[in-house]
């Protein structure tokens, strides 16, 4: 009788510790990091894929502006081939060059838009404006997946640092902590203000 009580015992234990380990909230957080990142991917890719576009408009009124297309259709490429997949969101220096890879082309396109500015017809063209505006949207929907992306992966990284979570995301998961998008330097300094 007494053995019997013991091994009840113990077994309502274990079960009470496996159901406060966290092992399903866990796995919500490491479900809810993915569908960020692809979300972050795609709006990743909704710009790659109106750059050609947005390059065979520009071309045709802006023949001479060669150097900075090409400097375009290179970041593009760069962008494109760098992939980053969920299961290596843990890899910093993945992250990073995914990162820089996508901030090249961010630059790019910055540049690109400066140029575009010297050409008043291109900037009356309906399908050149139809295009910026498609990019500018785009790059607030970029934005607002890398915010749900940091938010995320926040919640994810403190599921497997916090105790008793962090028990069960190391041994019994294999969890880590997942990297998230840093401000780039340059743009963490004010610019500077003459007259």
């Amino acid at each position: 009788m007494m053995k019997r009580h013991w091994i009840g015992t113990v077994g309502v234990f274990i079960l009470s510790l496996l159901a406060g380990c966290g092992y399903n909230s866990l796995q919500a957080l490491d479900e809810d990091v993915k569908a960020a990142w692809s979300e972050v991917q795609n709006q990743y890719q909704r710009r790659a894929d109106l750059v050609p576009n947005l390059i065979e408009v520009v071309k045709g009124a802006a023949k001479f502006e060669q150097e900075t297309l090409t400097k375009v259709v290179e970041a593009r490429s760069k962008a494109t081939s760098v992939n980053l997949d969920a299961q290596a969101l843990s890899n910093p220096d993945a992250f990073k060059r995914f990162e820089e890879a996508q901030r090249e082309l961010s630059g790019a396109l910055a540049r690109l838009l400066v140029v575009i500015e010297r050409y008043p017809d291109l900037k009356a063209n309906q399908n050149y404006r139809d295009l910026q505006a498609q990019l500018e949207g785009t790059e607030n929907r970029i934005a607002v997946a890398r915010k749900r992306y940091i938010e995320k992966v926040a919640e994810y990284n403190k599921g497997v640092r916090f105790f008793p979570t962090n028990l069960t995301a190391k041994y019994l998961l294999g969890l880590e902590v997942r990297e998230t998008f840093s401000v780039d330097e340059k743009l963490a300094q004010p610019p500077p203000v003459k007259f």
